[in-house]
């Protein structure tokens, strides 16, 4: 049976920035090199803040240590000013976009858990 993971952007009308769409581009490249199925979908949620989720669990509840913070909108560049934004606190640091590693094992854990 092929294995599949959906990569779902949740957000509040905005596009993926294009590092995202350039990171997921190549996380299903990899993937489908394994023979996983690998979807995209984008679901706008007007007044919620954006969400990054695999396989329908948010990138927070798959890794240890990640945690989400909400930041102004004007933070990260991509809302109108009306969604509230999340940042991504990970080993001390915190991101506006999450970065491509966190991306990458968030998809194999995803995968992991079927």
């Amino acid at each position: 049976m092929k294995r599949e993971l959906i990569v779902e952007w949740k957000n509040g009308g905005e596009e993926a920035a294009p590092a995202l769409s350039a990171i997921l581009a190549e996380i299903r490249m990899l993937l489908e090199m394994e023979g996983v199925s690998v979807r995209i979908v984008e679901t706008t949620l007007p007044g919620d803040a954006p969400a990054l989720l695999f396989n329908g669990v948010p990138i927070e509840d798959l890794l240890d240590g990640v945690e989400v913070t909400p930041i102004s909108c004007a933070s990260c560049g991509l809302c109108d000013g009306e969604t509230e934004c999340r940042a991504i606190r990970y080993g001390g640091e915190d991101y506006d976009m999450i970065p491509p590693d966190l991306i990458g094992r968030a998809a194999v854990r995803a995968l992991e858990m079927e």
